[in-house]
């Protein structure tokens, strides 16, 4: 089998592991709502810069990235 096929089966496989898991624990993981993200609200503009929770899904996504490419060889 061709490296791509098995690349977008892979993809397509964790996007909905992740799906399933968000769904089933959406509720509990207070992502957007993490300490260390910055939200501003004044009369009319509100601000909202999720810098902790774009750190977690970083770890998160290369992690999950290692680990398909080290069982992909």
């Amino acid at each position: 089998m061709n490296s791509i096929p098995r690349l977008l089966m892979a993809a397509g496989a964790v996007l909905f592991i992740v799906g399933l898991v968000w769904m089933m624990v959406g509720k509990s993981i207070p992502l957007g709502r993490l300490p260390g993200d910055i939200a501003v609200e004044k009369e009319n503009v509100r601000f909202y810069f999720p810098i902790a929770t774009s750190i977690v899904v970083s770890v998160a996504l290369s992690l999950i990235w290692y680990l398909i490419r080290l069982f992909m060889k």
